[in-house]
């Protein structure tokens, strides 16, 4: 915990990077404006299911890579400590960038957790992508990925810090899907392009 001041210095940062708009310079790219199409979300889904699966594979990797970057770095400076606030400053940068419409989080987020819980996220990118795959709905895919986190880490036995903080976590994540939830329960989310 010693070395938290350096990890507090590069939380701003981490923010900072958080705030990249993948989604909107990969879809202006092409002509297309992500935030008044689709779901309007700024974010790899969307991108996916307007421009199709490269372009939001693209998107993915880079909001992935912002989280995975940011905890990296908090790791190196401050241990798992370091790596949870400068993950979660990246995530929080992804979906409130003040200047502009905010993502979901779901993938910087992803990036921040493959650092501190590699194979947990392992297993669960392929329960996404089998579950967005089968009945073409990411978002619904997202929503159990996200609320399976925190309970597989607590069943492995980490810290309850941890435990505490992923759950937090994905608190913001579902309440970030809210439209979507509200859609899906009224059976209008919109389904990812084939």
């Amino acid at each position: 915990m010693a070395a938290m001041p350096a990890a507090l210095l590069l939380v701003l940062p981490a923010w900072a990077l958080g705030t990249f708009p993948t989604a909107q310079l990969v879809a202006r790219a092409k002509g297309v404006d992500v935030t008044s199409a689709g779901s309007g979300n700024p974010g790899a889904s969307n991108v996916a299911r307007l421009l199709g699966w490269r372009y939001g594979l693209a998107v993915l990797v880079i909001d992935f890579a912002k989280g995975a970057a940011a905890a990296a770095v908090g790791l190196w400076a401050a241990g798992r400590p370091g790596a949870y606030l400068c993950g979660a400053a990246a995530v929080l940068g992804h979906t409130f960038p003040v200047w502009r419409k905010g993502g979901k989080g779901v993938a910087t987020a992803g990036g921040m957790l493959v650092v501190l819980f590699p194979a947990v996220v392992a297993a669960l990118a392929v329960v996404w992508f089998v579950v967005a795959q089968v009945l073409k709905k990411a978002s619904l895919a997202s929503l159990l990925v996200i609320v399976a986190f925190p309970v597989l880490v607590a069943l492995a036995g980490y810290d309850t810090w941890e435990v505490g903080v992923l759950a937090g976590l994905a608190l913001l994540l579902v309440v970030r899907h809210a439209a979507n939830i509200r859609r899906l329960l009224r059976r209008e989310e919109i389904d990812l392009r084939s």
